[in-house]
């Protein structure tokens, strides 16, 4: 995913470990049974404040806000998006869709997880729709490549829109729908974006939400040189938006 020498000398060392010298990359899901066994409790600890916007990341949503998680290839790139969208209110980092519990960066990057790299999105409707924060997710990234984004290739780079409300998942599905027909007409692939509920009740639930240790969070404003790996498909996604609501991509 990245240059070892981008991020500090102890965590260069393990990736290089995990990422360079295995060959753990796989093109399907790791089965429940033959998933990494985890552990009970979160392995390292985390600030809680988000560098850029000074709110807190694990908190509960606040009143008349709404919460949605989004996996679209690296979550350093990926994060920035949505933290420079207006009305977003925090954002954060982790892990989710997998089985191993609290599991380490590492972990996940060896395709033993079951888990996808993702982006805690809180955000306030009167100021971004959801429809504003979905098409920043499809224009963000190329989600009809599978268990990969661009040279970023594994289980934990593959789509997916983890919905918190029935209406989330339904303009989930209407917006990937109609971002489909437009796709297929430019000459690309299907869409193979994961649409789940986020609560880990129930069979198909994608939760719950590990959160990635400290040095990913908000990732690229603490080093702005770093790699960030997003890259969209050019095909604008026909939902309706706002400038207001638009990215600063300057930022």
């Amino acid at each position: 995913m990245v240059p070892v020498a981008a991020i500090g000398a102890t965590e260069g060392a393990q990736m290089f470990d995990f990422l360079f010298a295995s060959s753990a990359v796989k093109a399907n899901v790791v089965e429940p049974s033959q998933a990494l066994p985890g552990r009970a409790a979160r392995p390292y600890a985390l600030t809680g404040t988000h560098t850029v916007l000074g709110t807190p990341i694990e908190a509960e949503p606040p009143a008349g806000m709404a919460e949605i998680v989004v996996a679209m290839g690296c979550f350093w790139g990926a994060e920035r998006l949505f933290w420079q969208l207006d009305g977003v209110w925090t954002t954060a980092v982790g892990y989710a869709g997998g089985h191993t519990p609290n599991p380490t960066y590492e972990e996940t990057c060896s395709a033993q997880t079951g888990h996808t790299e993702v982006v805690r999105v809180v955000f306030d409707p009167a100021v971004v729709s959801l429809e504003q924060v979905l098409t920043t997710f499809w224009e963000g990234h190329d989600p009809t490549q599978g268990m990969r984004q661009g040279n970023d290739m594994g289980t934990q780079y593959r789509s997916a829109i983890y919905w918190t409300t029935d209406a989330q998942r339904e303009e989930a599905e209407r917006t990937r729908d109609a971002y489909s027909a437009q796709l297929r007409q430019a000459g690309f692939g299907e869409v193979t974006t994961e649409i789940r509920p986020l609560s880990p009740d129930g069979e198909d639930g994608a939760g719950p939400l590990y959160y990635a240790e400290e040095y990913h969070q908000q990732y690229l404003h603490k080093n702005p040189n770093g790699y960030c790996g997003l890259g969209g498909t050019g095909v604008s996604c026909p939902v309706p938006s706002a400038d207001a609501g638009r990215p600063r991509l300057a930022d």
